[in-house]
């Protein structure tokens, strides 16, 4: 049997006070003995069953059975399945964020080509992820750069749906829908939307420098403001 020290608690006291069990404990392996220490000095030898010991016990830090019993038994409401699956989430997330970045870093260096590369990796293989809308943007402006207006322009349409209240592509799509569509009123709506959001897309040098649209779309943009 092993044996402890333990300061007075009520409700050891309280134990110590109750009435016998009815039915025997056989398994004496499973009692732990502890000598209680009352605050006149005085002590008392109690056996009490394991699991009831180390119950009292877990509230005293400096009880070394007490911490180790609750961390051996501690409760995790996170199975070994659901874990996995967050990690594998943590690392799809992780991944298609790093070739969003590498997709904006070519668009800043105004590699066109590689930066639509990139984009339409993260909406291929990460469409279930709800950042893959911005991946999107990127890819429309990329495409209406390399030549496909008719794909960039249905890009645009589609994803300022999903992305609605996004100011980038309602401007993209306003200097879009204006200079290959001849859409004045759809192309003014849009623009309103993006410019209430965000007042910066009236500035030809923001989404050059700032948001490094491609050349073509900021041509189509000046065309939109000043309606040439």
């Amino acid at each position: 049997m092993g044996g402890c020290l333990v300061p007075f608690h009520p409700l050891l006291l309280s134990v110590s006070r109750s009435r016998k069990p009815k039915t025997r404990i056989k398994n004496w392996q499973s009692i732990l003995s502890c000598r209680v220490q009352l605050s006149n000095g005085r002590s008392f030898l109690l056996s009490l069953p394991l699991s009831f010991s180390a119950f009292l016990l877990l509230g005293s830090s400096n009880s070394g059975l007490g911490s180790s019993y609750a961390l051996e038994n501690e409760y995790d409401p996170v199975s070994p399945a659901e874990r996995d699956a967050s990690a594998l989430i943590s690392y799809r997330v992780s991944e298609a964020a790093d070739l969003l970045e590498k997709g904006r870093e070519f668009q800043a260096q105004g590699d066109f080509n590689a930066a639509l590369s990139f984009f339409s990796k993260v909406v291929e293989s990460y469409k279930d992820l709800a950042f893959s809308d911005y991946a999107r943007v990127g890819r429309a402006l990329a495409l209406y750069e390399v030549g496909d207006r008719e794909e960039a322009i249905a890009e645009m349409e589609d994803v300022s749906i999903s992305l609605k209240g996004y100011p980038e592509v309602h401007a993209a799509l306003a200097a879009a829908l204006y200079t290959d569509k001849h859409a004045l009123l759809l192309a003014e709506n849009q623009f309103a939307i993006a410019t209430i959001l965000d007042p910066h897309f009236t500035d030809l040098s923001y989404v050059r420098d700032i948001k490094h649209w491609p050349p073509s779309l900021v041509t189509s943009l000046e065309h939109f403001i000043t309606l040439s």
